[in-house]
């Protein structure tokens, strides 16, 4: 990785050896091992026994995990907050838990799209849930740095599983749920 910065410095006209770059790609090695952690997560370590038999049945709804993530395809950051809930069956999840889902998804090299259906599938094949549901919102640097340009755009996914699927009133008390509390997304 250092070996690839110090390649990156060089060709984009910059001295590695420059005081202020010196220890540049050593830094630049750290923050990715940091940034791309997913990828070395193991989800059941993550899990960690969390997962609860329990007769609750009505909705959970974990919402505004702010989570950061790289696009796989310029490796600029985006940013954003994730909405998660889901329909026991029997079984609930340590809080904890649920953000934790979610960092081991966005620490990976990501499109939106697919991060937010990973999250929706991972968490219903381990509840085994009546339904999971999973909104996304995310500003792209990709996308407001270069390219279009555009400051303020925001993207947002969804994933709905089972219940969130199949009935409109459910879909509608988690949308309405997440929309009331949503908080705006900073820099």
């Amino acid at each position: 990785m250092q070996d690839a910065v110090r390649k990156i410095l060089s060709a984009v006209g910059e001295d590695p050896q420059r005081e202020g770059l010196q220890r540049t790609p050593e830094r630049v090695a750290r923050a990715y091992d940091e940034l791309l952690a997913g990828y070395r997560m193991d989800p059941e370590a993550l899990i960690n026994g969390a997962l609860f038999e329990d007769s609750y049945d009505e909705m959970v709804i974990v919402r505004d995990i702010e989570f950061y993530s790289l696009c796989e395809h310029h490796m600029l950051p985006f940013i954003g907050r994730a909405h998660v809930a889901y329909m026991p069956n029997g079984r609930v999840l340590g809080l904890s838990k649920i953000p934790r889902v979610v960092d081991l998804f966005a620490r990976r090299l990501q499109v939106q799209e697919r991060m937010t259906r990973q999250i929706a599938d991972f968490l219903n094949e381990l509840l085994k849930p009546r339904g999971v549901a999973v909104v996304v919102e995310a500003l792209h640097l990709c996308s407001m740095m270069r390219g279009v340009k555009k400051h303020d755009s925001r993207m947002t996914t969804s994933a709905m599983l089972g219940a969130f699927r199949n009935n409109m009133a459910t879909r509608m008390e988690f949308l309405d749920n997440i929309s009331r509390s949503s908080m705006p997304l900073h820099f």
